[in-house]
């Protein structure tokens, strides 16, 4: 029989398990792999730094549902993807990392590129393997994509050896996986089921708390059947945006710290909240004592069973797929006639929490509503939805922009928001929106940052260059860490400690790589740049200064509940 190296077996594995392109950065230890994979099928992506590959590979996870694939060498290279793979274990992202390590006689032995990987990773991702045999690697590989993908998806590390990447053994890929211990519950329990109709049924002012969870498990369709059957409100979290159409009337918007007076004044005043893949997050529940505070009744809805109740005490948990539990409620409330006849009260509620966000509705008056001819955020917002029609694939990297973004934003579809949430990652826009492109390329990808973050991973414009990546980056620049100002001014008596930065010049940045760039200073040349920025072909950066006093409002401040937050 033939025999293959287990550099081969690792390429053939990926290609058994249908994976079709890889973001990587060769050295060393991973070279055997490297030297195999020049042969196959598979598309190749070299990025400019390890961080880089982990968040392409989250960008293109979160587009296309399928785990991203990585590949590092040992020490540095595999040390450099950490801050991706703690970020896609926050944000439940599934990825497959693959690493090299020195050979398994110098493990421990301090060689050279040698680090830990296993144990420094086993904190921020689900799983994680060291390979010490060559017959072990097909099955591992094919472990390792199940533990990725199943459940509540995460990041897998399976670490390779160089000296089991130039062994040799025959090679079968496994048709199925057995896990002792690990048995994600799909179906809900109906007994569950049926006592959450039965609560919502008996509440006067119901509400559906939406997280990334719903889109992890492809439940968007049914959360908006189930919304629309019932006539309940729906919020969503920061990761959660896009699971309802923005033009439904139902939609609220976000909640939490930068959510809406409206949003989470209902949060406030809710007697029975309905958790569906969501985590109950400080950014959102703010002062965990205060949070809901006339919810008689909380239901909670997760595949992960350590979720429920880890920070919010729940009265009904429902461990199971969003997309299967949500499918049974629809099956349990069909024809249901004490349903129906709560609809009339349901409207009432819900026309209340309309008059609340037109109260106090998001940006009306203040900074943002300047006339002085500075450029504000809400414009750079409003025209990139006139050039998009809201059709295109928005990727944020992490601070004031990302939460304008956020706030005003329309997005229609699922998947079509990527933004760093549990781990909040500067630096995880621009790779996620190249990643996105690979998982999308007939989808308009746009990218907004800031001049901080943008930095963080601006080499990365080689990929784009390298690639012809069709991606288009909004800068909002305001010469400052705009986040750590805005809390500076707003808890720090205005002392502004190290957060002003000088910036390159970003318009002779993008030319130097061999991109495009452009810069706007002034309200009046908005609509005219962008529109020629996005008639650019190839990756475009769009240098737009904003004032450095532009703050996200409202905002729930540290330690506060919902009901006290900042408006000025």
């Amino acid at each position: 029989m033939k025999k293959f190296t287990g550099a081969q077996i690792v390429i053939e594995s990926l290609i058994a398990e249908g994976v079709e392109v890889i973001f990587g950065y060769p050295g060393g230890a991973i070279l055997p792999t490297y030297d195999a994979l020049l042969d196959s099928k598979i598309k190749h992506v070299l990025v400019r730094h390890e961080q880089g590959a982990t968040h392409m590979a989250e960008g293109y996870a979160r587009v296309s549902g399928r785990p991203g694939v990585v590949i590092v060498t040992s020490g540095p290279g595999a040390t450099n993807a950490v801050t991706g793979i703690a970020d896609a274990y926050m944000d439940s992202t599934p990825m497959v990392v693959l690493s090299g390590q020195v050979p398994t006689s110098l493990i421990g032995n301090d060689a050279f590129q040698e680090a830990d990987f296993v144990g420094i990773t086993r904190p921020c991702t689900k799983h994680n393997f060291l390979v010490k045999n060559v017959k072990d690697i097909a099955r591992t590989i094919k472990e390792a994509f199940y533990i990725a993908g199943t459940g509540r998806p995460g990041p897998v590390v399976v670490d390779l050896p160089r000296d089991v990447q130039q062994a040799e053994h025959t090679f079968k890929y496994p048709d199925k996986v057995e896990l002792r211990g690990y048995k994600p519950t799909i179906r809900g329990n109906p007994r569950q089921i049926e006592r959450a109709i039965v609560a919502i049924e008996h509440s006067q002012r119901p509400l559906f708390y939406v997280g990334g969870g719903v889109q992890w498990s492809g439940a968007a369709a049914e959360l908006r059947e189930l919304a629309r059957g019932l006539g309940i409100p729906v919020t969503e979290t920061l990761m959660g945006l896009g699971s309802m159409n923005a033009s439904d009337p139902l939609r609220l918007g976000m909640l939490g710290m930068h959510g809406s007076y409206g949003t989470n004044t209902a949060v406030v005043n809710t007697d029975c909240l309905v958790a569906i893949g969501a985590r109950f997050d400080d950014r959102v529940t703010g002062r965990i004592a205060d949070f809901a505070p006339k919810a008689e009744t909380i239901i909670h809805i997760d595949i992960d069973p350590s979720s429920i109740s880890k920070n919010v005490e729940v009265d009904i948990p429902i461990v199971g797929d969003i997309k299967s539990v949500l499918t049974d409620m629809l099956t349990t409330i069909k024809g249901r006639e004490s349903i129906a006849k709560r609809r009339g009260d349901w409207a009432v509620w819900h026309q209340q929490i309309l008059k609340w966000h037109k109260d106090k509705p998001l940006y009306e008056n203040g900074r943002h509503g300047r006339l002085d001819g500075r450029v504000s955020p809400k414009q750079v917002l409003a025209e990139l939805y006139e050039i998009t029609g809201g059709d295109c694939i928005l990727a944020t990297d992490v601070g004031q922009h990302q939460m304008w973004a956020a706030q005003m934003f329309p997005f229609e579809n699922p998947r079509s928001w990527l933004t760093s949430g549990g781990l909040g990652t500067m630096g995880y826009g621009f790779p996620a929106g190249i990643g996105a492109k690979f998982a999308a390329p007939d989808k308009r990808v746009v990218v907004i940052s800031g001049d901080g973050s943008i930095q963080m991973n601006i080499q990365e414009l080689g990929t784009a260059v390298e690639y012809n990546i069709d991606v288009k980056v909004i800068i909002m620049n305001n010469y400052f860490l705009g986040m750590v100002r805005q809390w500076q001014e707003k808890f720090y008596y205005e002392r502004y400690s190290y957060s002003a930065m000088s910036v390159p010049n970003f318009v002779k940045l993008a030319d130097a790589y061999g991109a495009h760039g452009f810069r706007i200073e002034q309200a009046k040349d908005v609509a005219k740049t962008l529109r020629e920025a996005f008639a650019t072909p190839g990756p475009v950066l769009i240098d737009i200064v904003i004032p450095a006093d532009e703050v996200v409002m409202p905002m729930i401040p540290p330690g506060g509940a919902m009901s006290e937050m900042l408006f000025a």
